[in-house]
């Protein structure tokens, strides 16, 4: 999953960037996002990360388009209306890879990663010059092009979810969303998927919000974190100022502990359990 960064100039797309402010959202009358604000800038990976129910991923597919805010702005490359703009035009602008997609039947790997293409297509399917191009490099940058004429049936969990972001990748915006990426892929793939973010950012500038559950993987490959707690954003900032082991305690309400890898010096985060400090096991003696 390496980008050539030899074909980067030519591959860059447009420096696009999303912000949305004053974002609310309710669920059967009941807000569950409140108040919400959050900036994607070109070059830069934001990660939203919280508890279960915190609205990560409410949030993710509000900016998305995909759910109904009560009230919002939303502001995409200078466009200070993005709900107006046309399915289409977009979707030129803002890919989103989400959770639970189903598993296609009677459709290779190529056709779903074609299905990208389909903003830059025609109304009536007409011609994608660079489609070809776009669809080899996204098989590519996924590691999936000997996949490429596999049934999309026989896939493996982790097959299909770099599939689906080769799709996205085909589609060519200038935002990405992703909402926990990293779901059913092995320890290889999560780390060269991480990678395959960085490279996204750093070289083609694009701008990435990202919904992951890992706070390892969230300081690891975020150069911003958004942490939010029953629907609201309580800190946005860098790693090291947003995951503190205090914060973190309190918001997820189990005792959490802050360190550096010695290695690299990231920042990791380890949660303690009622056996986690136990000197010995019940029935040893020492």
């Amino acid at each position: 999953m390496k980008v050539d960064e030899e074909t980067s100039a030519a591959t860059r797309v447009s420096l696009h960037a999303l912000s949305a402010t004053r974002v609310t959202v309710a669920y059967d009358g009941d807000d569950v996002v409140h108040d919400a604000s959050v900036t994607l800038r070109a070059g830069e990976v934001a990660a939203l990360v919280g508890p279960n129910g915190s609205g990560k991923s409410t949030l993710l597919r509000t900016l998305a388009r995909l759910q109904k805010p009560r009230t919002a702005t939303l502001t995409i490359d200078g466009d200070t209306d993005g709900f107006a703009l046309s399915p289409r035009e977009f979707s030129r602008r803002v890919a989103l890879l989400t959770q639970g997609r189903p598993t296609p039947s009677g459709l290779t790997v190529r056709d779903l990663v074609e299905f990208g293409r389909y903003p830059h297509r025609g109304r009536w399917g007409g011609a994608d010059p660079g489609g070809r191009a776009a669809v080899d490099r996204a098989l590519a940058m996924t590691g999936v092009t000997e996949l490429a004429d596999r049934g999309a049936e026989n896939l493996s969990g982790g097959q299909l979810q770099r599939v689906w972001l080769a799709g996205c990748l085909a589609q060519e915006t200038g935002v990405l969303l992703l909402d926990e990426p990293t779901t059913y892929l092995d320890l290889r793939y999560q780390v060269e998927l991480l990678d395959l973010i960085r490279d996204l950012t750093d070289i083609h500038g694009i701008a990435v919000g990202v919904v992951l559950h890992d706070l390892d993987q969230a300081a690891a490959v975020a150069d911003r974190i958004m942490l939010l707690k029953a629907g609201r954003i309580i800190a946005d900032g860098s790693p090291e100022d947003v995951l503190t082991a205090e914060r973190l305690t309190d918001t997820y309400g189990i005792r959490i502990e802050i360190s550096h890898d010695p290695l690299t010096g990231r920042l990791r985060t380890r949660a303690i359990g009622r056996h986690h400090t136990r000197s010995e096991r019940p029935g040893t003696t020492s």
